[in-house]
């Protein structure tokens, strides 16, 4: 069964190159991170994240059961960091599309706080959850953290626009690059991409000005 190793300077970026080079999406394959990134000190001991991604046989979705014991972790790590934080907003479990969401919900005010400015304050939340996940059970987390819906409208428009680029490519045959994004909004731009067909996405540049290309076949 093909396994392949990538390293990049976060464990999302080597996921997302092994996926691109897979052509498979994150629920049709098993991932293990052999090496977390480290930064290192005054640029001396740094190390790149290194993963192991294989596809499954016959591209079997992830165990629900995974999922519930994954979002359990999250739900409680993220009730105690809002109580500490004294938010008020309730925390909940939900599977939509697949995916397994950890949703916020809550006053205006707290829930604007939590989201951030482009979403910056929810995606550290995410980045938190991953860890704890990760350590707490000892596998590669696939929980989402969303607050009032906004990483789902989020997904919904980055679906939208990626397939509107991709018929535009298909059209003129003239690759277009997206704006740049991080390596979750990246990964839906490719899935949208190829769920169009006749087509390839591939990440240019360096982060956070890293960006999807989208290209006709070379």
């Amino acid at each position: 069964m093909q396994e392949i190793e990538r390293s990049a300077a976060s464990v999302e970026e080597a996921v997302e190159a092994a996926l691109a080079e897979l052509d498979a999406t994150e629920q049709q394959v098993i991932i293990r991170i052999v090496q977390e990134p480290r930064r290192g000190v005054l640029g001396l001991g740094s190390q790149p994240a290194v993963v192991k991604v294989r596809l499954k046989e016959g591209h079997s979705d992830v165990d629900e059961e995974v999922l519930e014991e994954q979002a359990d972790v999250a739900a409680d790590f993220l009730e105690g960091l809002l109580e500490r934080m004294g938010l008020s907003a309730e925390v909940e479990t939900n599977l939509v599309d697949g995916n397994m969401y950890v949703d916020i919900w809550g006053d205006e005010d707290d829930t604007g706080i939590l989201i951030g400015r482009h979403g910056a304050t929810v995606d550290a939340l995410q980045d938190l959850v991953r860890a704890v996940v990760q350590r707490r059970t000892d596998e590669r987390c696939r929980i989402l953290v969303d607050v009032e819906d906004y990483r789902k409208r989020r997904r919904s428009q980055l679906e939208a626009r990626a397939r509107d680029v991709a018929r535009r490519v298909a059209r003129t045959g003239k690759q277009e690059a997206m704006p740049p994004m991080n390596p979750y909004e990246r990964k839906i731009v490719h899935d949208a991409v190829a769920a169009v067909g006749g087509l390839e996405t591939v990440s240019e540049g360096e982060e956070p000005e890293r960006r999807v290309v989208v290209r006709r076949p070379r």
